[in-house]
């Protein structure tokens, strides 16, 4: 049970909150339109697919980061540089759950396990783009994007524009929400010679950037409204995720970071879970 806890807080379980809803989303999005019957077994593979898929990748960004950590004092408590975990030990739970993915998606279906290592590859290939452009958070979103597209393809064995765009939503949902995040480091970043967009243009153009990313999100979930031809209930997320966009906007200024975390966490958290409960409930009822 200790060694849960310790592995849970090392890939901060809790954060899965922000993909794991709009996964949800492209699931019930496959079964409801295309009259599928709906699959606990499938539901759960495509669960167990997802935690294995992030655990692997939060698991080697703590890895491949414990140097960066350990000097970093916002991140020196975490797991590895703390001594907590071992580094051997956490690459070894990377690669199980890496191992553990692509089996799962073997279960699922064909489609969903030839694309697997190419998925495994965005998720953790994340972890070093931060070494060489500044672009790494559009590559983190990414991998995020990803879930309610493979939660689809679990369901209906093809790609289909609607899920395509909900995954647009997470993309620049994502990358403005870890711009924001990325402002604490800004001047951490640019004397070990990481990169990220705050480094690279400071911190009022990079929240400028961050509200542009937001926008069309925004714009991604009013798409997908009209394209899925949804109702009132779909429409209430949609205004109720769009407006907590704007609020976190509200907590983080360039020379005051003091509300980072409310931002990044608390309401991002309360964005997808409330997003993804009044989407899918509008899916199951109409």
């Amino acid at each position: 049970m200790q060694a849960i806890k310790k592995y849970s807080k090392l890939v901060k379980f809790e954060h899965t909150l922000f993909a794991l809803p709009f996964a949800m989303i492209g699931f019930f999005l496959a079964v409801t339109g295309n009259e599928s019957k709906l699959s606990l077994k499938l539901l759960v593979l495509v669960l167990l697919s997802m935690v294995f898929a992030r655990n692997a990748a939060m698991g080697f960004n703590r890895f491949l980061d414990r140097k960066i950590d350990k000097i970093n004092p916002r991140t020196a408590k975490r797991e590895i540089p703390s001594g907590e975990i071992k580094s051997k030990h956490a690459l070894l739970f990377v690669i199980i759950n890496s191992v553990l993915f692509i089996v799962t998606t073997w279960f699922i279906n064909h489609l969903c396990f030839y694309l697997s290592p190419v998925a495994l590859f965005v998720i953790l290939f994340y972890s070093y783009t931060k070494r060489f452009t500044a672009l790494c958070h559009f590559v983190l979103s990414l991998s995020l994007a990803i879930a309610p597209v493979g939660a689809y393809l679990a369901v209906t064995g093809v790609f289909d524009w609607v899920p395509i765009y909900i995954g647009s939503i997470v993309f620049f949902w994502v990358s403005g929400f870890d711009i924001i995040y990325a402002l604490q480091d800004e001047e951490f970043d640019k004397e070990n010679e990481l990169k990220s967009v705050p480094s690279y243009i400071g911190k009022r153009k990079a929240l400028n950037l961050s509200v542009i990313l937001h926008i069309l999100s925004a714009t991604c979930v009013i798409i997908v409204g009209i394209l899925a031809h949804r109702g009132w209930l779909h429409w209430t997320g949609a205004v109720i995720f769009i407006f907590l966009l704007g609020y976190q906007h509200s907590l983080v200024k360039p020379n005051d970071l003091r509300k980072v975390n409310l931002a990044f966490f608390t309401t991002n958290g309360i964005a997808s879970v409330i997003y993804g409960i009044f989407v899918i409930g509008d899916l199951l009822i109409n």
